[in-house]
């Protein structure tokens, strides 16, 4: 899967097309991602691979590169430069 779309979804949720989105990026990183935001950033994830994320793997989620590993483990083949 193309890390483009990856990135994509995080600019669409925050609003922000400049958005460099990396591993190590945290919610205190970007401006906007609150507890409300963060749902609304799985919810466009889930949709977009069509995963479900468990409860712990919301809340365990705390960097981009959580989020990737999460995905991986559910079989999408997501790349990051």
């Amino acid at each position: 899967m193309s890390f483009d779309r990856f990135q994509s979804i995080f600019r669409d949720v925050f609003r922000d097309e400049t958005l460099a989105v990396h591993r190590g990026l945290t919610a205190k990183d970007v401006k906007g991602w609150d507890s409300f935001n963060h749902i609304n950033l799985i919810v466009a994830i889930e949709d977009a691979y069509g995963v479900t994320f468990r409860t712990d793997e919301m809340a365990g989620a705390a960097t981009v590169g959580n989020l990737v590993d999460i995905l991986r483990s559910k079989g999408v083949d997501l790349v990051m430069d």
